[in-house]
Parts: C-alpha cells; sequence; structure tokens
C-alpha cells in the first residue's frame, strides 16, 4: 500500500498549524501572560520559541519526513532498539486524546447552553453544578455524568469522520477549521474594541512587570508553553510530516508553523485581555484575579463576560464554536499518531477500521472522565502527562537523533531540501541546550511533587499519576532490553 500523501504544502501547514493551535492558545498562554508579568513574559516565550520551540520541531520534521514512518518506525530507524519509544509516546497520546476530548465534550454542552446563556445567573455554580455535577472529592466517583457521556460520543464521532480517510479527509476538514476560529477570533475582537474597558485590559496584557523576569518560574513556565503549544513530544509531527514527500522543504514548513501558532496565541491575548477589561469595568473584579484563573478562564470566567455583553447569545455561540474548531483539529492529530504507528507496522488493515477501532479506544479510556469525578482525574492526569511523559519523550528524541543517530547528518538532509538554511546553531541546540533546559524542567517539578504532593489529592490518587508515567516508561525500558537480547542471540 503505497503511503499517504498531503494534497498540498498548504494542507500540510494547515494540518501541522491546527495540531499546534489549541484549546491552551485561547486560555492557557493569556493566563501566563497576565499571571507572570504582562509584556514581561514575552521576553522568555520568545527566547524559548526560538532556542527550543523552533529547533525541536525541526527535528521532528526532519525525522518523520526522512524516515517515512511514524513514530515507532522512525525512532527504529534512528536506532533498531529504539522502537519501545514509539510505544511510550503512542500510550501517552491515548491518554491524552481521552482527557482532551472530555474538555471537548465540556465545550458542546456550553455550545448548545449559549442559545439561552443558561449560566448568566451564577457562571461558576453552572460549570460544577449543571455541567460537571462534581462530586465532593475523587474518592466520590458519583456515577456517570450522562450529558457528558452523550456530548462525548458526538465528539468521537466528529474525530472519526475526520481521520477515517487519512490526509484525504484531514486535508478537507482543516481548510475550514484551522482558519474558522482565526475569523472568530477577529469577530470577538472587533466585539472586545467596542466595549469599555478594553484598554485597560490591554494595558494589563502588554504592560512589562520587569521584576518577573528574575523569578526562574516565570522562565519555566514559558519553556513549557511553547513545548506543549506545539505538540512536542506527542509523535504527531513525526508522524504528519511523513506523510510529506521526501524531498519537501523542511526549515520553511517548522518556522512557518511556530510563527503563526505563536501569532495565534498573541493574537489571542488581546481577545480575551479586551473582554476581560470589559468585565473587570462592570463587576469592579481586578482585571489580573480574572486573567489568573486558569482553566477556569475558558468555562468560568469568559462565559460570565460574555453574558454582560450585549447579544449574549450570539458571542457565546462564536467562542464555543471557536473552542471546538481549535480542539478538534488538535483531537484528531493526536489519534494520527496511533493511526500511523499501527498501519506502518501491519500494512493490511484498512485505515478505517485502525481508526474506528483507536476512536473506540480513546472513548473508552476517558469514561472515568465523564463522572462525578472526571474533573479531578482529569487534573491529576494532565499533570502527570505533560509534565513527565510529554519531557521524557522529548529528552529520549534529542538523545537518539543527537548524540546516537547523529545530528550533523540530519541538518544535511535539512540543508538539502530546505530553501533556509539551518546553521550549526541547531546542532548545539539539539544535542546541548534543548536537553539541559528539559532536564531542568523535569528535576524541577519533581522536587515539587516530592515536597508537595500535587493537588492535595490522597496517595492513591496520586498513584495513578505516577502510573500513567512509569507504565510507559518500563514499557519502553522492556522493548529496548528486548531488542537488545534479539541482537545479541542473531
Amino acid at each position: 500500500m503505497a503511503r499517504q500523501r498531503w494534497a498540498s504544502r498548504t494542507v500540510f501547514l494547515l494540518a501541522a498549524v491546527g495540531s499546534a493551535v489549541g484549546l491552551g492558545n485561547v486560555w492557557r498562554f493569556p493566563y501566563l501572560a497576565g499571571k507572570y508579568g504582562g509584556g514581561a513574559f514575552l521576553i522568555p516565550y520568545l527566547i524559548a520559541l526560538i532556542i527550543v520551540g523552533t529547533p525541536m520541531l525541526i527535528l521532528e520534521f526532519v525525522v518523520g519526513q526522512k524516515m517515512q514512518q511514524g513514530a515507532i518506525g522512525s525512532f527504529r530507524k534512528l536506532h533498531p532498539y529504539a522502537g519501545g519509544l514509539g510505544i511510550f509516546t503512542m500510550i501517552s497520546s491515548l491518554v491524552i486524546v481521552s482527557y482532551y476530548a472530555v474538555v471537548m465534550a465540556w465545550s458542546v454542552i456550553y455550545f448548545l447552553a449559549s442559545f439561552g446563556v443558561q449560566w448568566s445567573d451564577n457562571p461558576k455554580n453552572y460549570f460544577n453544578n449543571s455541567v460537571l455535577q462534581i462530586s465532593d472529592g475523587v474518592n466520590n466517583l458519583g456515577g456517570i455524568n450522562w450529558s457528558i457521556l452523550l456530548c462525548l460520543t458526538v465528539v468521537w464521532i466528529l474525530i472519526y469522520f475526520c481521520i477515517w480517510q487519512g490526509t484525504k479527509s484531514v486535508g478537507k476538514v482543516v481548510l475550514y477549521s484551522v482558519p474558522l476560529p482565526v475569523v472568530l477570533l477577529g469577530l470577538l475582537l472587533l466585539r472586545a474594541i467596542t466595549l469599555p474597558g478594553f484598554l485597560d485590559g490591554w494595558r494589563a496584557y502588554l504592560n512589562p512587570v520587569w521584576s518577573a523576569l528574575v523569578d526562574p518560574e516565570v522562565w519555566t513556565s514559558a519553556f513549557s508553553q511553547i513545548f506543549f503549544t506545539l505538540s512536542l513530544g506527542f509523535g504527531v509531527m513525526i508522524t504528519y510530516s511523513s506523510y510529506k514527500q521526501e524531498d519537501d522543504d523542511i526549515a520553511r514548513d517548522a518556522w512557518s508553523t511556530a510563527i503563526i501558532n505563536s501569532a495565534i496565541s498573541l493574537f489571542a491575548g488581546f481577545v480575551v485581555f479586551g473582554i476581560l477589561g470589559y468585565m473587570a469595568s462592570q463587576t469592579d473584579t481586578p482585571l489580573k484575579e480574572l486573567a489568573a484563573s486558569g482553566p477556569g478562564l475558558a468555562f468560568v470566567v469568559f462565559p460570565e463576560a460574555l453574558s454582560l455583553m450585549p447579544l449574549p447569545w450570539l458571542f457565546s455561540i462564536l467562542f464555543f464554536v471557536m473552542l471546538l474548531s481549535l480542539g478538534i483539529d488538535s483531537a484528531f492529530s493526536i489519534v494520527e499518531v496511533l493511526n500511523g504507528a499501527i498501519l506502518d507496522q501491519h500494512k493490511h488493515l484498512k485505515l478505517s477500521v485502525v481508526s474506528f477501532w483507536v476512536c473506540i479506544a480513546g472513548f473508552i479510556a476517558g469514561i472515568i472522565y465523564t463522572t462525578r469525578a472526571g474533573l479531578y482525574f482529569l487534573d491529576i492526569t494532565d499533570h502527570f502527562l505533560t509534565n513527565y511523559n510529554l519531557i521524557l519523550a522529548a529528552i529520549f528524541q534529542v538523545i537518539l537523533a543527537g548524540w546516537i543517530y547523529g545530528v550533523e547528518p540530519l541538518r544535511r538532509h535539512i540543508n538539502q531540501v530546505s530553501d533556509w538554511r539551518v546553521g550549526k546553531w541547531w546542532n548545539i541546540s539539539i544535542k546541548y541546550v534543548i536537553p539541559i533546559i528539559l532536564t531542568c524542567l523535569l528535576a524541577t517539578q519533581l522536587s515539587k511533587d516530592i515536597n508537595t504532593p500535587y493537588g492535595g489529592y490522597p496517595v492513591w490518587a496520586l498513584g495513578i499519576g505516577w502510573a500513567i508515567v512509569l507504565i510507559p516508561l518500563m514499557l519502553f525500558l522492556l522493548c529496548l532490553l528486548n531488542d537488545w537480547r534479539r541482537n545479541i542471540e542473531v
């Protein structure tokens, strides 16, 4: 069976940008900017983009495109013993998309509720009691929340029909799903600048608090944001780039993806802070307090701000359609990692059948998050996956590519096919800068979690989080040992 191909470079770029630009661009980036010094946060953010984000993205593009395989096959071509690293990323990706889809299910509920702005009386109470029907703690599952389960079913049906024909169906979807949220953000921005207080919001967003730059946590957050927003460590960009022609431009596509992603984050910041500035003026709530509300920004604070606007139903619909269109691209890109890896190993299987069973597996894995304790499990899972699994996967990748396979042959290949040449600075970044920075991030987080157990959760619940890290890691090591023993026997 011939390998799938993107219809054009434009379609590939839209798919890569769609994977990178997700829900975090709308709530996490503005939240970090509001919490860590406003305009001053942009300095470590842009530094992180240049010295970690883009070099790592170039690496994933060249590995996928040169090896013409998904995660497992590409890593195995870098070294015969490294196929287990692909299994590590696959398991992590399945867990990530299982709870990411549940967040999209919340967005479906809010989209339907937008027609009557049903949260207007008490947005926090609506989210906790009407949408989540949240229990009093992780010890109390509270049974299935059927409305979330039903909406999760709808989300997985949408994901399936986005990827059931591979690059053919994905290419058709991204032509609309990637530009749509940008257009909707533009409409929300036009509305924001007509509201009183929007300039106060923009001042809070852009005015630098220079003292923030001496806080190590600010730099850690900036590097983490760049890393996660570019879908690095998921295997997504390796899989997507493996569907390119072997002589397609690598450097230009990587820089274009990184710059467009960051530009959309910056643009979303103007929209979010403009509307929060209006809300602060209407409710006498400190703007910094509104901006620093974390995930609640998307499902509590922003809905409340929308309910205060003229025509609240219209702008609520626009906002949650935007969230859904952002989420769907990121979700199905992660499913493509699993599809690509399975089909590389079992070429006789039909893509539509593999897609169906991967979606079923993702749906089943997500049921735990549809219970009334689902938010607690989602919080634990997200914390451990994003702070450990993805960081570990990236560290293993740069060691594999930079030190074992050799970074210079990869750089030569990039320059053979790219109009924008990559200098030896890239070698230094892959071999030294990225592993050092990621190891520091990992050590910092590990120290925090050892000294202060995350979220005050009970030991058994945190044990689930550590299992999510350790089980894929042990499988990776077992695969490594098995490949080594097999080679010795031969």
